[in-house]
């Protein structure tokens, strides 16, 4: 008897517990953040190695190696100091022929840096870019063996936009507007940690997702975002995800288990606007690794898409109108 009134009292219990909300969530918490103190590791893959430098508060990040895009086209000991015709035919190829995703911070000021300096973006083996509410930043991986003392005068110098940034001699790097609190840096940030690692000629990565209006492109109207409306709304939230490039390929990288990875890839069947599937073809899924594979026929069309967003797998989940025109 005496049991069975205690199972009754912790019946009762567990029924009044229904009758008590939860807590609110502390909405000022600061977000997740993986533990330990990541270090810079020059021999991991650039887009990896990159996020101990890149600050907690950037929203978007881009990775040209260009080590690897000279190995892709034929080149992979080019550097400054080969004739300025090969690496001109090298830079013309990579225009089309590569998914570039940076025109490359050095390039603009090629003959003063080859006469004044001695080193140009031919000496650059990988290159990232990213932005965020605080500003823009940057960082450039020089190739080893490199005398870094004429850098350091062009950087005094503010040759090609080198004004401000700062040598990092140990790791041959030149770095502007990178954290020095690698705690406190995307590699921490679970949400894009495990986008990056594998070899890619190139790889942007995002955090939060792209406003339909921006994915549809400048020129898209209201009738193209009714088209596709309805499959936007009935996806997932995305907190993150990367696009990697290689060898005319293309891989997506979401978190894993999404159960609208299919509903993403296949937006793309529908979409009603700009040149998507003149870029990325012949998508294939998996849910399991959240992953997305396409065929890239147009590299250099595909990494202009990135870089504009105009991208339907990366969508939000939700839909503000755009304005219909109005007459004079």
């Amino acid at each position: 008897m005496a049991g069975a009134l205690v199972s009754a009292a912790l019946l009762l219990a567990l029924a009044g517990c229904d009758d008590v909300p939860p807590p609110d969530a502390d909405s000022s918490a600061p977000p997740a953040r993986l533990s330990g103190t990541p270090a810079y590791d020059a021999g991991a893959e650039p887009a990896e190695a990159v996020l101990p430098l890149v600050p907690a508060d950037a929203t978007t990040l881009t990775v040209t190696d260009l080590d690897e895009v000279r190995r892709q086209l034929g080149v992979p000991d080019l550097t400054g100091a080969d004739l300025r015709t090969d690496r001109s035919e090298f830079w013309a190829r990579a225009a089309t022929e590569a998914p570039l995703l940076t025109e490359g911070q050095l390039r603009p000021e090629t003959s003063r840096l080859d006469l004044d300096y001695g080193f140009t973006e031919d000496d650059v083996d990988w290159e990232a870019h990213f932005r965020g509410p605080d500003g823009t930043g940057y960082v450039l991986a020089l190739r080893p063996g490199l005398d870094l003392e004429p850098v350091r005068r062009a950087v005094r110098d503010g040759v090609a936009g080198l004004a401000g940034a700062r040598v990092v001699a140990g790791e041959h790097l030149v770095v502007s507007g990178t954290t020095a609190d690698s705690v406190a840096s995307w590699a921490t940030d679970p949400a894009v940690v495990g986008l990056v690692g594998d070899r890619a000629e190139a790889t942007y990565v995002r955090r939060g997702c792209v406003p339909l209006t921006d994915a549809l492109g400048p020129d898209a109207d209201a009738e193209q975002q009714d088209r596709v409306a309805a499959r936007v709304t009935q996806l997932d939230g995305l907190d993150a995800f990367a696009v990697s490039f290689g060898d005319h390929l293309a891989t997506v990288r979401m978190a894993t288990g999404r159960t609208d990875l299919f509903d993403r890839l296949h937006l793309g069947d529908h979409w009603p606007a700009g040149e998507f599937g003149e870029a990325f073809r012949n998508g294939v899924g998996d849910p399991a690794t959240g992953r997305i594979g396409y065929q890239v026929p147009r590299p250099a069309l595909a990494a202009r898409l990135v870089l504009g967003e105009e991208l339907p797998f990366a969508v939000c989940d939700e839909v503000t109108p755009i304005p219909e025109p109005t007459g004079p």
